[in-house]
C-alpha cells in the first residue's frame, strides 16, 4: 500500500526492527515476492528500498482472474464487441446505482471521496485518499481485483472513471493519474472541483 520503503520504513509501519523487517524481507526475496532496488541518498551507502514483484500479486484477490478473461473472450468472439459493450454498461450502471444510493447522503467532496473509498475498499480495492497540498484529493487504489478483465477489456476501466465522475457530481474533475493497467504501481485519481 506503501510502494518501495527501507527495511527500516517497514519496521516502523510494523511495529518491529527495521533489522528484523530486513530478515523477513529477506525471506521472501528467496521466495521471489520481493526485490530490493538500491537509490542513492547522498554520503554513505545507497539505501535499500524493497518493493512486491508481480509474482506477489497471485497473494491478493483476483476474483478469478482466468475465468473472468475466458468468459470476457467467448462474449467477444461469439457475439461480437457490442454484446462486451452491453455488459459493461450493464455493470457500470449497476455499480452507479449502488455507489449514488450510498454517496447520496454525504454533503462535502470529501465526504463523497471518503464514502467512495470504504467502498472500493470492501471490492478488494484496498482504497485509500488524502488531501494534497493543492486542495485536490487523491484517491488511491493500492490492489486491483478486477486487473485481469480491466487487462483483457479497458472498457472496464473507462466505466469505472465515467462511474466516478457520475457519483461525484458535474462540477467535480476526476483524471486518472497512475493506472496499473499502463504500468503503474497503483490506480490513483486526482479529484477537485472543475471550477
Amino acid at each position: 500500500m506503501h510502494g518501495a520503503l527501507s527495511s527500516s520504513a517497514l519496521g516502523g509501519l510494523l511495529g518491529t526492527s527495521g533489522e528484523a523487517a530486513r530478515q523477513q524481507l529477506v525471506r521472501l526475496a528467496e521466495e521471489g515476492l520481493v526485490v530490493a532496488t538500491s537509490q542513492a541518498s547522498g554520503v554513505g551507502r545507497p539505501t535499500q528500498s524493497w518493493s512486491l514483484t508481480p509474482a506477489a500479486q497471485s497473494r491478493f484477490p483476483d476474483t478469478h482472474a482466468a475465468l473472468t478473461v475466458q468468459l470476457l473472450d467467448i462474449v467477444r468472439s461469439s457475439l461480437g464487441p457490442d454484446a462486451l459493450d452491453t455488459i459493461i454498461a450493464a455493470r457500470e450502471a449497476e455499480t452507479r446505482a449502488a455507489y449514488e444510493t450510498v454517496i447520496a447522503d454525504r454533503l462535502t467532496l470529501r465526504d463523497k471521496v471518503a464514502a467512495l473509498t470504504d467502498l472500493r475498499s470492501a471490492e478488494g480495492y484496498m482504497a485509500d485518499w488524502r488531501e494534497q497540498p493543492d486542495g485536490s484529493l487523491l484517491l488511491v487504489e493500492n490492489h486491483c481485483p478486477i486487473c485481469a478483465a480491466a487487462t483483457a477489456c479497458q472498457g472496464f476501466c473507462r466505466a469505472e472513471i465515467d462511474v466516478f465522475r457520475a457519483v461525484l457530481g458535474p462540477d467535480i474533475e476526476v483524471t486518472r493519474e497512475e493506472h496499473i493497467v499502463a504500468g503503474g504501481r497503483r490506480c490513483s485519481y486526482s479529484i477537485r472541483d472543475a471550477q
